[in-house]
């Protein structure tokens, strides 16, 4: 198979990180990117193209970025939206500022670069896009509200995206996570507001001690994964000739969390079936 051009955001660290080592390794070319390049000059030494991207940014100014990505190699095939933070607090702890800028970066930002990669994609009548969400985008955990918010925008987002984009030759791809042994967790990758209130203490407390325990033993192996979704990409390694996975849970934790939830689902819809279609006309 041809090798492949990938641009991904968020490299520093991570899974974003894991996508550069393993496309490179498996003979693409890859364009790292992140807000400081001084942070991934080490991927450089691997033999990737390194470019500085906030995706934060005004969309006039990801667009420049875009052309300047695009005349790197001469094209994108395969974009890969990672960049992203985890706020942690509860919904009344956190504010609308907090909120904020959690779906600036995890929704608005990973949009407006999707958004600036388009017309390239468009007019090459191919491409595949990629997007890094999570097993939380179907359920809710507490204390991080705004992140399994935002997770789940972008889940429905995509959903919408892919089938403005399918008859162009374009496929999204929506990978959700479950627990991977990367630096999500850590302060340099998360931000967090203390509750300022008695009653939510011992939630709090207790999910903090959670997170705590989960960082470092989480199931997940970054390379792994990545791989799986390279192989997916690539269509190789058994999944040649297999329908496309708009939406590719990644992990077994996330499996069981997201099969759990459909079951959930459905058992309720079952239950309240004969209430909830009493409104009709």
């Amino acid at each position: 198979m041809a090798s492949k051009v990938w641009l991904v955001t968020g490299t520093s660290s991570g899974l974003g990180s894991e996508f550069v080592k393993a496309a490179l390794g498996r003979g693409d070319k890859v364009i790292a990117t992140a807000r400081n390049v001084d942070n991934i000059a080490h991927l450089r030494e691997l033999g990737a193209a390194v470019l500085q991207l906030d995706v934060t940014d005004p969309q006039a100014e990801l667009d420049r970025k875009a052309i300047e990505a695009i005349s790197v190699y001469g094209r994108i095939d395969v974009l890969v939206n990672n960049a992203g933070y985890t706020q942690f607090g509860t919904v009344e702890d956190t504010s609308h500022d907090d909120w904020y800028n959690q779906f600036n970066t995890n929704v608005f930002g990973t949009l407006n670069t999707t958004r600036s990669f388009l017309p390239h994609l468009r007019s090459n009548k191919t491409g595949t896009i990629i997007f890094v969400g999570s097993m939380v985008a179907w359920d809710g955990a507490p204390v991080v509200g705004a992140y399994c918010a935002s997770k789940a925008a972008i889940h429905y987002a995509v959903e919408s995206l892919s089938r403005e984009v399918a008859t162009f030759g374009i496929k999204t791809l929506l990978v959700e996570p479950g627990t991977f042994r990367t630096d999500l967790l850590t302060q340099k990758n998360s931000k967090s507001v203390e509750t300022r209130f008695e009653d939510y203490k011992s939630l709090t407390e207790f999910m903090a001690g959670q997170f705590r325990m989960l960082d470092g033993n989480q199931a997940g192996d970054p390379r792994k994964g990545v791989e799986c979704v390279i192989d997916v990409v690539k269509g190789e390694n058994g999944t040649a000739g297999k329908e496309w996975p708009s939406q590719l849970p990644l992990g077994s934790d996330a499996v069981a969390a997201i099969r759990k939830k459909c079951e959930d689902t459905l058992q309720q819809l079952k239950m309240w079936e004969d209430l909830s279609t009493k409104s009709d006309i």
